[in-house]
């Protein structure tokens, strides 16, 4: 029966269905760079020539076991198609909190481009599709860390630009807690906080000199962490992820590589000229509302009940410049709105340097780009030891207040790749560069395109799709 078929089929034709699919197949293996991959044109040469594998071979079967692996063959298709789509050319991403707002909104999904800016060859190929890093319900690793390869992206079909909107791997996520509720946490952070917690009487950063001071932050950090590690019970352990595994992150970028980046009075200044702030950039205000807002007001302003619990919580909400000047007009419903201007200097990055810089106020910060050599000093080196240590992987320490890479004294860095600052457009509630640092080019996922689906949180139903939104391009948002 099988002979019969083959016979049937033209032998022209399934030569030129062969040439098709391996001149397809040696176009992508030159785009990526990996010549590794003629070793599948052998079995592509069987698949459509001399057909000497069975590879559907179960069709010659019968009963059950026909029917379950012709499931099982269409499930694999699948499965390595939307891994290769996933990999190679887009993936769809969903705005799961509000950092973006009013740009995007939570709720909006996103169709990436990941040719954009050229798609990365993963650095742990072997993982189930559609998981980032945990397979849910057994709530474990979706990925096998070996093999592991270094950085390469793929050329595209442009770079980042300055106020793209940018989806990435969040940095700060190479290192993590492994108990559930703290893996969303800055573990960095999280090591600081505690370590002032349980560090006797420390003091004011302000009365040391630089030595003096690093080796305060030091102590702090691992006081923290040795707390972590004794509390393991509440903790879990202290885990790692690769870049290409750590959370998808989608922020605006708002300061290139080789640029000075300064924020004065809430604006960013780029090589000291301001940059234009986005159309729906927010704010947070004290507001004093004389009775409830109404719901088609809400509604008009993109006011979310998230807004208003941290209105009824914090004091606070954010709010558009429109809808200040709406809301500020209506003295039938407000008593008084002012800006929030509580500075955060704590929590900002760098945590271990100690520069009163705030939220509102920060910098300058000279952003890293690729060969690019820096003059290192004790004041600067808390603000690029993570891209020197974590990002471009060498040993950094300093003795006697000299500053030594990979055991060698030095007093400059060549920096391997080029770095961007990411900021959230509801720049009072966005976790982004101002707390955890420069985002590696390595970490760079993809570009969203437009949204393909938007539904309202606070609403059900019909009432909550957002018509307005589905498949407006992204590059119109501004």
């Amino acid at each position: 029966m099988i002979d019969k078929k083959k016979a049937k089929q033209d032998p022209k034709k399934q030569w030129t269905k062969f040439i098709v699919v391996l001149l397809l197949y040696l176009l992508f293996l030159y785009w990526v760079k990996s010549w590794w991959g003629l070793l599948v044109v052998p079995f592509i040469y069987d698949i459509y020539i001399t057909k000497k594998i069975k590879w559907q071979w179960w069709k010659e079967e019968e009963g059950p076991v026909k029917w379950v692996m012709s499931w099982v063959d269409a499930l694999v298709f699948a499965l390595v198609a939307v891994y290769f789509i996933n990999l190679f050319f887009f993936q769809n991403y969903v705005i799961p909190s509000s950092s973006l707002e009013k740009s995007l909104l939570t709720g909006d999904y996103l169709f990436v481009s990941k040719v954009s800016y050229g798609p990365r060859i993963p650095e742990t190929p072997l993982t189930m599709p559609l998981t980032q890093h945990t397979l849910p319900v057994v709530e474990c690793k979706s990925y096998i860390e070996w093999p592991h390869w270094d950085y390469r992206r793929v050329t595209g079909l442009g770079k980042v630009e300055l106020n793209d909107i940018v989806v990435f791997n969040y940095p700060s996520g190479d290192t993590l807690c492994s108990a559930p509720q703290y893996q969303a946490m800055d573990f960095y952070r999280t090591c600081y906080d505690l370590g002032y917690r349980i560090y006797p009487q420390h003091p004011d950063p302000d009365s040391l000199d630089d030595i003096t001071r690093r080796k305060f932050y030091e102590t702090i950090y691992q006081a923290g962490r040795q707390y972590i590690v004794n509390n393991q019970v509440e903790f879990g352990e202290i885990i790692t992820r690769p870049a290409d595994r750590r959370e998808n992150y989608v922020k605006r970028c708002v300061g290139l590589p080789g640029q000075t980046l300064q924020i004065k009075n809430r604006i960013v200044y780029l090589d000291g000229k301001p940059n234009k702030e986005p159309d729906n950039v927010q704010y947070t205000y004290h507001v004093k509302f004389k009775q409830n807002i109404p719901d088609n007001l809400m509604q008009e302003l993109g006011i979310s009940m998230e807004d208003l619990m941290s209105l009824n919580q914090l004091g606070y909400m954010p709010l558009t410049k429109h809808a200040v000047d709406v809301i500020g007009a209506r003295k039938d419903l407000v008593e008084s709105i002012t800006l929030n201007t509580d500075a955060d200097e704590w929590d900002i990055y760098p945590l271990n340097g100690n520069k009163h810089w705030t939220r509102d106020n920060y910098g300058p910060v000279w952003i890293p780009k690729k060969g690019t050599t820096l003059k290192l000093t004790l004041d600067n080196l808390p603000v690029y030891e993570r891209p020197i240590r974590a990002y471009e992987g060498n040993k950094l320490e300093v003795r006697d207040g000299k500053i030594y890479i990979n055991d060698k004294e030095t007093k400059e860095y060549t920096f391997k790749m080029n770095y961007y600052w990411m900021q959230g457009d509801n720049r009072h509630n966005s976790a982004d560069s101002r707390y955890w640092g420069f985002v590696p080019e390595d970490h760079i996922v993809g570009k969203p395109i437009f949204i393909w689906w938007s539904s309202d949180p606070d609403r059900h139903g019909l009432s909550g799709i957002r018509w307005s939104r589905l498949f407006r391009f992204v590059d119109n948002i501004k």
